[in-house]
């Protein structure tokens, strides 16, 4: 790509937007114009993200300040919709929100929400990968979603889910956003544990949609458990399911279809969640107990599961290899 794309953040003072904005200053295509804050306008990028000390200078914007390539939308959800109805973006810029906002239309099971005159289509690579290239704008997944999908897309692509599936995940403070609350303050969080919106998270929207655009015949239940942890960052999710496959078939059934997608690792090995921590990675744990198979999942939040999937998005928008920008080494000491 001979020339570096403008891109611009909205809501860009919050977790996913301090990540999205570390991306971006280190991506090789990217010049990053301008990051918008409501609450930290004209104030210095690094006084909110101090983790940017050295690498850059620019401050919050109290708006858009020029046209731009690509937008990225972090407002949260409700606000990007809002964004959109009430703001003048140009035609041609590509726009890629993180919200819940246009991640699916409950009058329909098509992966693409439109809005006005805007088609969103729904930004999981590893499911949409040629309809991602060939959109204008995207609806960046869930945390929760992208990493339960992850775990079941290679089954349902072969009509195999069948049977009901039970998911417990847990997820760090950081999933909750950066405004305070009771449930992530520190003294509350660490050394504790506590289950929410059990069988009823927002995400399970997504991946039933994702299911059923695979095997529009079968809808197996998908009974989810999420918990809050006591840790900053990271989705760990097992999910089980009865199954005829044997272990060697299952592993082969998901190194077939993840072979061309370069941030999915099936690991033979029992996985840690610090082994994705800070990178784009999802890696998967596959086990055969009687007839259940179990499959582990784990990836960042704020990366795969928010930032580094706009990213990738972006990346494949505008036809880069996917992986540019984003080969991060994991925290893991």
């Amino acid at each position: 790509m001979a020339t570096r794309m403008k891109a611009g953040i909205i809501g860009a003072a919050g977790y996913a937007g301090g990540e999205l904005v570390r991306l971006l200053l280190l991506h090789p295509y990217v010049e990053l114009v301008f990051a918008q804050s409501n609450s930290q306008a004209e104030q210095p990028i690094t006084n909110t993200h101090t983790d940017l000390v050295g690498e850059t200078t620019l401050t919050f914007s109290s708006d858009m300040t020029a046209e731009v390539d690509v937008l990225f939308l972090c407002a949260g959800h409700g606000a990007a919709r809002k964004f959109l109805e009430t703001t003048s973006v140009a035609a041609t810029t590509k726009v890629i929100d993180l919200s819940q906002d246009f991640r699916w239309n409950e009058q329909t099971s098509e992966s693409i929400v439109t809005t006005g005159e805007r088609a969103f289509v729904y930004g999981l690579p590893e499911l949409q990968r040629e309809e991602i290239k060939k959109a204008q704008h995207i609806a960046n997944p869930g945390c929760f979603a992208t990493a339960i999908q992850l775990a079941l897309l290679p089954l349902a692509q072969e009509s195999i889910l069948t049977s009901e599936v039970h998911v417990s995940g847990i997820t760090g403070s950081t999933g909750a956003g950066q405004q305070l609350s009771e449930t992530s303050h520190f003294s509350w969080r660490t050394e504790n544990i506590s289950t929410y919106k059990v069988m009823q998270h927002q995400h399970l929207h997504e991946i039933n949609r994702s299911i059923k655009q695979l095997q529009p015949n079968q809808q197996p239940a998908i009974h989810f458990v999420p918990y809050r942890g006591p840790f900053a960052r990271g989705i760990f999710i097992t999910a089980y399911t009865s199954s005829d496959l044997t272990l060697a078939q299952a592993t082969e059934l998901y190194q077939s279809y993840y072979a061309q997608h370069p941030f999915v690792i099936i690991s033979a090995q029992n996985p840690d969640l610090k082994q994705v921590i800070n990178t784009n990675k999802c890696i998967l744990h596959l086990q055969k107990h009687g007839e259940q198979l179990v499959i582990t999942s784990m990836i960042d939040n704020l990366l795969k599961g928010a930032s580094g999937q706009a990213v990738q998005n972006m990346n494949l928008l505008f036809r880069l290899d996917e992986t540019t920008g984003l080969k991060l080494k994991p925290s893991a000491f």
